[in-house]
């Protein structure tokens, strides 16, 4: 049986969609869906897949690595460049840089600004 579903977007929860939309779009290049607002805000790839970011009053970002708040979603991008170099430009970007990085030399584990875990993972990987 062929599927009969095809992912169209992954949504993030934050207190401030416009500035969480912004950090994304400056971090993957993605452009901003025009229909974005204050509420909601979106970056969409070519082939139609959306990263999407919602306002949610009293967002309590998770504490990750431990499970006082839990993480919930997590996302991982595969990037071009060394880690060493991607890390440098996410930090100076906004991300946040946890402690306990596993395994940090084939990945990091960073936060955005609304404190949401993501890795970024060596295209040698």
């Amino acid at each position: 049986m062929a599927p009969q579903m095809k992912l169209s977007a992954i949504t993030l929860d934050c207190p401030d969609p416009s500035a969480l939309a912004a950090f994304y779009q400056r971090a993957t290049g993605l452009p901003l869906h025009p229909d974005s607002d204050a509420d909601f805000a979106a970056l969409t790839r070519e082939d139609g897949l959306s990263l999407g970011f919602q306002r949610v009053d009293g967002h309590r970002a998770p504490t990750w690595p431990t499970q006082i708040v839990p993480q919930q979603l997590h996302l991982c991008f595969r990037v071009e460049e060394e880690l060493d170099d991607a890390e440098a430009r996410l930090l100076e970007l906004g991300a946040g840089r946890p402690d306990g990085q596993p395994r940090e030399e084939r990945w990091r584990v960073l936060t955005d600004p609304a404190g949401h875990p993501f890795c970024i993972i060596g295209n040698s990987r």
